[in-house]
């Protein structure tokens, strides 16, 4: 990455992390805030996804649905919010049901053609599910394989791309109708450490949704933060963009109070 999108990042999410979650920290330092530039003429951030990212979001020009509603939807609401001069950029290309694969199909329309400066992945739910119904088309071999693919393409189209890896979650919610679901957590877990192994390899940030939600059992039981062990309730989807945000700071350096 360049000194100065390091350093647009850096300011990026310093202010606007520090302004979703304590303003009161913000307004005490108000007078020392800087004015921050757009990176050629605009920094377009990218989701994409499954359902989780996809999170019902309109497919027309209505701005209402745009997002969709969702982790997605809440980081962007937030930029968007304290930076309204910025003329930042999000969008979001989840769609409900895709595996690997079918990013791949589509990868240059909704990724490569759309030129992001920031590109955020969360994938292997349908990929889990595909195999665990015997299809091993979706074996942890060619979701690596392929998601590697998408990684591969991506920079070599964008050399400056920032990637957001994030792994992908399972937990076990109570009377909901579960095959196997120690079998299912250990191959979400062997794709998590996939994704874990691709951001170092990529230099990618690295979400660790996973955790998050392990550590959140410990204020609320399961259902109360994903109500079938892979949507999320909508105290779920917070969750997910407060550490979203937590981690892309951790990541640049930047102290972060949540």
């Amino acid at each position: 990455m360049t000194n100065n999108r390091r350093k647009f990042l850096i300011n990026l999410f310093q202010f606007s992390a520090v302004a979703a979650f304590t303003p009161q920290l913000l307004s005490a330092k108000n007078s020392d805030k800087p004015t921050l530039k757009p990176v050629r003429g605009g920094f377009t951030f990218l989701f994409q996804g499954d359902s989780i990212t996809d999170g019902g979001r309109g497919r027309n020009k209505d701005w209402n649905h745009v997002m969709g509603q969702d982790y997605a939807y809440l980081i962007s609401s937030r930029l968007w919010y304290d930076h309204p001069k910025k003329n930042f950029n999000f969008l979001n290309r989840g769609i409900s049901g895709n595996k690997v694969t079918d990013l791949a199909a589509r990868w240059k329309e909704d990724t490569l053609d759309l030129k992001p400066d920031l590109l955020s992945i969360l994938i292997g739910v349908n990929d889990v599910d595909a195999f665990m119904k015997g299809d091993q088309n979706y074996s942890t071999e060619q979701y690596e394989k392929g998601y590697r693919y998408l990684l591969d393409q991506t920079k070599l189209t964008f050399p400056d791309i920032q990637f957001v890896l994030c792994e992908p979650f399972y937990l076990t919610v109570p009377n909901k109708k579960q095959d196997n679901p120690e079998l299912y957590s250990t191959e979400f877990e062997k794709r998590r450490q996939i994704v874990r192994r691709l951001s170092l390899e990529y230099n990618a940030i690295f979400v660790e949704f996973q955790h998050a939600f392990n550590q959140a059992l410990h204020q609320a039981p399961a259902e109360y933060w994903i109500w079938d062990s892979i949507h999320p309730m909508p105290a779920g989807h917070e969750l997910m963009a407060r550490e979203w945000i937590r981690q892309v700071n951790k990541a640049i350096n930047i102290p972060i109070r949540c």
